[in-house]
């Protein structure tokens, strides 16, 4: 009598099973990439958010008030809800602005107003000019800055130039030592 050659039910279940492990392997991994894209997407989006309300601030014409404000933005497709707070510094006349981000839809489901609860926080600062503006903008291709030497070839340690300009004492009211 010949042997039959062929799989026995018992192989072919193991093998199944041997599949099934690894796929759900497979689907378990691909289901972690994908939440750590959205993940990173939305740590992404409310980072920028929070950069930009903090350069918004700083580029107010008036200082911004001290305290907590908060207000929602739309980006991306989303709604997404701020908090701000603007607080003094050790340092007179500078302003430190906290900016904290998270998408709406989950913060509105948040109990608490916990740190852990926002997506992102990113500080800044502000505060009084060193010195007023004078309205001159400077060469930024290489040229002389305004006010610099140009003796050869602008540059104020080579040989040659023209001795620096004596600087002028800072305005009455200023807060910059004179010396």
């Amino acid at each position: 009598m010949t042997r039959a050659r062929g799989f026995t039910l018992i192989e072919v279940l193991v093998a199944l099973v041997i599949v099934a492990v690894g796929m759900a392997a497979l689907l378990g991994t691909l289901t972690s990439a994908a939440d750590s894209s959205i993940y990173l997407r939305d740590k992404t989006f409310a980072e920028w958010i929070a950069l930009n309300r903090i350069s918004e601030l700083r580029l107010a014409a008036k200082r911004p008030s001290k305290g907590k404000t908060s207000g929602e933005i739309d980006y991306a497709g989303r709604k997404w809800r701020y908090e701000q707070e603007v607080v003094e510094t050790d340092v007179p006349g500078v302003l430190r602005i906290d900016v904290r981000v998270a998408d709406a839809a989950t913060r509105a489901g948040a109990k608490g107003s916990s740190k852990n609860d926002w997506t992102v926080t990113a500080s800044g600062v502000t505060g009084d000019a060193v010195a007023p503006p004078n309205g001159t903008d400077p060469d930024w291709n290489g040229g002389p800055f305004p006010g610099e030497p140009t003796g050869s070839g602008g540059k104020a340690n080579e040989p040659g130039a023209t001795p620096a300009p004596t600087p002028t004492p800072a305005p009455p009211g200023s807060t910059l030592p004179t010396t």
